[in-house]
């Protein structure tokens, strides 16, 4: 059960729609839910989702890779939530069946160096264990401001995830978890 209710843009104060416009214009007119609970804090829900916007549409991380660094991290930070969402995403990007799997499981050992390099370059950026050989791997392949947009798309979604825990954002009814159990890992 969320913590704090889930607001509409009618919820809001005229002042405050303008924070509701920010984060849906991108998003086709659509919130997810995490948006809906941040907008408690108009101003903070439309800045996180200015800083989404630019990870999800404009950076220039290809999609595939940003929805390997997208699974990951929800993987590694255990939760349902985005990895569920991000897993259709990731299927409609080009990543292959084995890789999303790859991540569900937590086993790279069958992955091609091309694609296991971004989760674990996630699970290190995650713990704070980036070194000079696994920053230059990933921008050998991605270019330096590939490097920084990756960097910033896993940072991004680990505080997303940090949001959906502490205010307890809940998978849509009817929706299919995706992700193990925590419990079960």
């Amino acid at each position: 059960m969320s913590r704090v209710p889930y607001l509409s843009r009618e919820d809001l104060s005229a002042a405050d729609q303008s924070a509701f416009d920010r984060i849906s214009g991108p998003r086709g007119g659509q919130l997810a839910k995490v948006f809906s609970l941040a907008l408690n804090s108009p101003e903070a829900a439309a800045r996180i989702g200015e800083l989404g916007a630019y990870v999800r549409f404009e950076s220039e991380v290809s999609p595939d890779v940003r929805e390997i660094a997208i699974l990951a991290t929800s993987r590694e930070m255990n939760c349902q939530y985005e990895f569920t969402h991000h897993v259709p995403l990731a299927r409609q990007a080009g990543v292959r069946e084995e890789v999303i799997e790859a991540i569900k499981i937590r086993s790279t050992r069958k992955l091609i160096p091309q694609e296991s390099v971004f989760i674990d370059y996630a699970k290190k950026v995650l713990k704070n264990e980036v070194n000079d050989a696994t920053s230059s791997g990933v921008e050998h392949l991605v270019g330096r401001k590939g490097l920084v947009d990756i960097t910033v798309v896993i940072s991004y979604y680990a505080m997303l995830a940090h949001v959906m825990e502490a205010l307890g954002v809940e998978l849509e009814e009817g929706l299919e978890p995706l992700m193990p159990k925590a419990a079960a890992d």
